[in-house]
Parts: C-alpha cells; structure tokens; sequence
C-alpha cells in the first residue's frame, strides 16, 4: 500500500496552519505576536484575491548580497527568496497555503509501506534556461543531490538526507555516485532509505538542493574547489538572473545588484507560480534601513527586503496602513555562546548569561514589541512540538534562567557562583571575547547592545562589526575564526517541522569544521544528541512530543540567548500588491507580487 504525502503530514501542517501565515506586509496595523495568532495572514489573503497585473519592473532594495546563487549552495533567507524565482524543486508552497504542492513533480511522492523508498514522478515539458535549452530529466535531480555531498559545493543541510543508502558520511572530493538514489526512467528518481523516516525525508523535497542541475554544463565548474557554478547558475524557475551566450551571470555584480529577467523556456502552464512582473531589480548592501524604508514607503514600484528600524515600524503600526505586511517567520533571533571556547565551556556560565542578559533592550534595539513575543524555550510559535514545550509558559520553574525578559541579577548570581565565581558576575579573566554582528541596522544595534550586556556581567568583548553578507560564511559559520559570540544569529524553520529548528543548529552531528558551520555554539552535548536521534526517528503521530523532549534537552544545555521569536516587517511602494512567502524566506514573494 502506498501512503499519501499529504495524509502523512496532516497532522503537523495542521498545527502549523493556525500560526504561520507569513513567513522570512500589506494592510494591517497588527501588532500581535500572539502564539495562537498568524501574522499577515488575512492581509495575505487580500493581496491574493487581487488579480495581478502582468507587466513591469520591480526594485527590490536589499540589506546585503545573497550568500549564492548556486540553489546547492544557497541557505540565506534572501538567497531563498531569489531562488524561488529562478529555480524549480520538487515541491515548493504558496502563500498561505502551508502544504507543500508538487512543483517539478507530478503529484504527491509515493511512499512504501515501510518507510524506506519515496518515489518521485517528474512533469514533461519543463526545460533548462538558456544556454542549456534541454527538457529537465530524473538525472539532474540526482546529479543536483550528489554534487551538494561535495567538497567543491559543501551543502549545509545535507544532513536532512542522511538516511540515504550510500550518503556519505564526510564530504566527498568531487561528485559521488550515492546508490540510494536512482533514476528508472526520464521521468522517475527513487529514494531508498536505510531507516524507516520516509515521510520527513519526503517533507525534506521542498528544499533548493532539489533544483535540477545539467551535469554535462556544471561537470567542470563542479571540479573547481569551491565551485563555479554559483557563476553561471542556470534557471528553471519563471526568471533568470541576465547572462550571456555561455552562461555567464552578467546580470549579477557581488555587493551590488542582481537583474532577473525572464527565463524564455519557462512554460506557465506547468508551474504553480503566476510571475507577474517583466523584470525585477535587486539593488544589494542598501545597508541604511532608515533611508532605504523611506524611499520604499515615498517611491513607486519598490520592495524592502528587511525589517525597517524601530521609528519607523512604530510609524507604520501606529499610523500607516497600507505599506506594510507582518509575517511570523517561524523562528528566533539570538546571540550564540561558543561552548569550545572558555568560558562558554560551563554551562552554568551560559545559564547565567541567558538569567542575566535583558532580552528586552536586545529586542527593542531590533524594533521593540511590535517584532514578536521574547521566547521562552527554542521552539518556535506554529511549529509542532511548541505546545507541548509548555507553549508561551515555557518548560516552568526548573529553568529559572529562561523566567526573566529584563534580566535577573540574583539567578544569574546563583549560576555564576555556580560555576565558580564568587562575585556572582564574570571576573573578566583570559583574554578578549570575540563578538560579531552586522554592521547595518538593526543588526548593528542588536550588536551593540549585546556588547553592553555582556560588559555589564563582567566579559571583556571585542565587537568587531561586518557587512551582513559575511557575519555568517565568513565569520560565524567559520569555526577557525573563534568567534565566541555571534551576535547577528537568527534561525527559521525549512519546513513545517521542529526538526528543522533544532537539529541543524544544536546537533553535535552538524558542526562542520570545514566552514559553513550552522551550530553556531558547537554544541556537542550527549543528553541534546540523543534526544535529536530519538526525534529524527519518531513516527508522525510522536514528532511533536519527541522534539518537545529534544527542546528540553538543549534548554537544559543553554548554548544561544534567545531574544525574540521574529515577525518580520515587509514593506512596499503604494502601487504594490506585495504577496508575502510565508512558509520559508519571510521575504516578499517575488513571483506573486504585481504592480498595481
């Protein structure tokens, strides 16, 4: 018998419905950050219901550059949202519709009996971009899955695909055949599995490293450490950043800007997306928030990519109301502690620093209550696992450290005797902590106030202040860079499972001290490790609790001050209809929105 998609996840995504409604503005003066409630949702709703206007060219302006183009490559909200216009996966969402829906697929994946082989069949008539020209195959799928087990590409949620036979344990040099995943024919591509985890890995198709890539273009970009290919990305999607006759993205400048125009081989007949506008303009590294909200708010076909700063979200809560969308972005913003790095070692020091830190002031440097509700343990609003975690309330008494949102000097007294200084604060001996964060707002503000507290609990830091591009690939995700606190640190689900909230982020299996490191705190503690375990194995109707238990455990280990559950603050020209994907990249979603 073969069990449905959509039946499989009923359970989680019905959950996930009541509070999700955005994810990464329209209409509303809303302020709730509620658990119960869905930010833009209704909002959302409405911008749907217009019927669209075909034609145009939006500016979006960006608070920094796409971490890559490279859909193997790419695990940045704003790398997310472009990707959803110019690649094809498996499967993919719609706004406000939180199931996921076949894209290049035909149909729901068919999963056996014993949860050990998720078939996929694949749409005719879906065909590469220029220069490719060719009709998409079962082949590039599986070329697209091994190349992103490489070196040369370096995937950073590989690890959802574990399962495989044949997935390799450490990244290949070059691209590795992996037996599990075969191709019967043009049109099919066969999972096989070697546990029993069929409907989360099936959960995990909606992921960009299901993007087809054309081996016999991207073969040799492939063989070069890292790889090219993030140079000569080729579409699938409804558009296509500009390039030449070879390939080449002329229409990207790092740092700068990137042109998409439309991919001429698209056929909308075939794809879920109606894609609206002519052309989109993305103007990156438009790092003053202020000045860039204000032209937004006062021009005529323009888009933020950002949350806009503290004065002027107040302004657009308490007085505009028709420029903005707020969506629940389905995960928190935090400052990481390096637990290999002393004294972030004791986890009584780290109990302190959460007990003692005000989240508050941390919250309202990024624009206050308007933002989201300050958490109370990892899992966020909406997803499974957050009610059973205790809900807004939290895991009760035991964790004191998690009770206060201003801080509370006699807890964190207690735990920093606990570990051994008498004073109750940080003596400030060895040497100077490194903390980064961006060097735009409201990440720079959050930065800044970061150092403070940390300052005030006795710590020596060294704030070192970066474009918001590299805070992660070139600092925070850089374990050789020692950074100890990384202070621009955000995380949001992947899908509608906590899964994708914890594991990537808390399990010691994820540190990759290659680069690309999402654990951020190098957690590796054995109570937290196996409580993933226990979790990634759960049977559907237990993955709530199992990683309500895993949430216990990381907050028993403490490795990141959590300081907001984030709604993110869209904001759009008045001849807009800004449609907001509310399911991955919290961004604006480039293939709904219209010029009025």
């Amino acid at each position: 018998m073969i069990r449905s998609f959509k039946l499989l996840l009923l359970g989680a995504l019905s959950v996930l419905v009541l509070a999700l409604a955005a994810c990464g503005d329209d209409n509303s003066s809303s302020s709730s950050s509620s658990s119960t409630g869905a930010p833009g949702a209704d909002d959302n709703a409405k911008a749907l219901a217009v019927e669209g206007k075909q034609g145009g060219t939006l500016l979006e302006l960006a608070s920094s550059d796409v971490d890559y183009l490279d859909p193997g490559q790419t695990y940045y909200q704003f790398g997310y949202q472009v990707q959803y216009a110019i690649s094809r996966f498996l499967y993919n969402y719609t706004p406000t519709k939180h199931e996921p829906v076949a894209d290049l697929a035909d149909g729901d994946p068919e999963i056996s009996d014993d949860q050990k082989t998720v078939t996929v069949k694949l749409k005719e008539g879906v065909k590469f971009a220029p220069p490719v020209n060719r009709a998409i195959t079962s082949k590039d799928i599986k070329y697209a899955f091994e190349r992103g087990f490489s070196k040369q590409v370096n995937n950073q949620y590989r690890f959802y695909y574990d399962s495989l036979e044949g997935y390799p344990k450490d990244l290949t040099d070059g691209v590795k055949d992996v037996s599990g995943i075969t191709t019967p024919d043009d049109q099919t591509i066969e999972f096989k599995l070697t546990k029993p985890v069929g409907a989360f890995f099936a959960n995990a198709l909606v992921m960009p490293i299901t993007a087809p890539v054309p081996q016999e273009y991207a073969k040799s970009m492939d063989a070069k450490n890292p790889s090219t290919y993030n140079d000569n990305v080729v579409a699938t999607g409804p558009y296509m950043v500009k390039n030449d006759s070879k390939g080449a993205l002329t229409g990207y400048k790092a740092g700068k800007s990137i042109a998409l125009v439309r991919n001429p081989n698209w056929v909308k007949d075939t794809d879920i997306r109606p894609a609206y506008l002519d052309a989109i303009n993305i103007r990156t590294n438009a790092t003053d928030a202020n000045v860039a909200a204000k032209q937004v708010l006062n021009g005529k076909n323009m888009i933020l990519d950002t949350n806009p700063p503290a004065n002027i979200l107040r302004d657009l809560v308490t007085n505009i109301k028709g420029q903005y969308m707020q969506v629940g972005a389905g995960g928190s913003r935090y400052l990481s502690m390096n637990t290999t790095i002393k004294p972030f070692d004791d986890v009584n020091v780290r109990k302190a620093v959460l007990a003692g830190i005000n989240r508050d002031a941390l919250r309202l440097a990024r624009g206050g209550k308007f933002i989201g509700p300050i958490p109370t343990h990892y899992i966020p609003p909406g997803l499974p696992g957050f009610e059973e975690s205790g809900g807004d309330k939290g895991f009760g008494d035991e964790f004191d450290y998690f009770q206060s949102e201003t801080g509370d000097p006699e807890v964190s007294a207690k735990y920093f005797k606990a570990a051994g200084y008498a004073s109750g604060k940080y003596d400030g001996s060895g040497p100077e902590l490194l903390m980064i964060g961006a060097n735009a707002d409201p990440g720079k503000a959050v930065a800044e106030v970061a150092r403070d507290q940390f300052e005030k609990l006795g710590f020596k830091v060294r704030l070192r202040l970066v474009p918001q591009d590299s805070v992660y690939t070139d600092w925070c995700q850089a374990p050789v860079k020692k950074v100890a606190v990384c202070a621009t640190a955000g995380w949001f689900k992947d899908f509608g499972d906590a899964q994708t909230v914890i594991q990537p982020i808390f399990d010691g299996k994820a540190i990759n001290l290659q680069g690309g490191n999402n654990n951020l705190a190098q957690l590796n503690d054995p109570t937290v490790n196996a409580a993933i375990q226990k979790g990634i194995t759960a049977k559907a109707e237990d993955r709530p609790q199992a990683w309500a238990d895993a949430n216990k455990a990381v907050a028993g280990a403490v490795p990141v001050v959590p300081y907001v559950w984030d709604n993110t603050t869209l904001v759009r020209s008045e001849n807009v209809n800004g449609v907001a994907d509310d399911n991955a990249s919290s961004l604006w979603d480039l293939t709904f929105t219209s010029i009025r």
